[in-house]
């Protein structure tokens, strides 16, 4: 396995926070070609994966992640951590997030399982974690 693995909070800046402009080149810098994610009990392939941060590239202008505790060992990564974003209407939301990964032998993620509690929100923000 490679020296180098990413983590979600450089996979969060490079596809929303601080979006590197061109999705693909940012999601092939995190994510394996099969990659695959469930968040509160919706699965995605990597495809709806790209159209969900696609969704949020255009509600989202900016924010920033809180890493309250991350483990890796070997190909596995877990992780606790808060998600701020603000809105382009200007309200904001706060997301914690309970994360279990699997690295790719590259470093990258190929398997992402999260279960997201919204901490400030309107109700309509509560699927931010999915929408596409």
């Amino acid at each position: 396995m490679t020296t180098h693995r990413t983590s979600i909070a450089a996979a969060l800046n490079d596809l929303i926070l601080t979006p590197v402009p061109d999705l693909r080149e940012a999601a092939d810098r995190h994510f394996a070609p099969d990659y695959r994610q469930r968040t509160d009990g919706e699965w995605a392939d990597r495809e709806g994966f790209l159209e969900h941060i696609a969704h949020l590239r255009n509600v989202v202008t900016g924010g920033s992640v809180e890493v309250h505790d991350e483990l890796y060992d070997d190909t596995r990564y877990a992780d606790r951590h808060t998600v701020h974003v603000t809105k382009k209407d200007g309200s904001t939301v706060r997301t914690e997030v309970y994360l279990l990964g699997e690295f790719a032998p590259d470093g990258r993620f190929r398997r992402i399982e999260e279960v997201t509690l919204m901490l400030e929100g309107a109700e309509a923000d509560r699927n931010l974690g999915s929408a596409r």
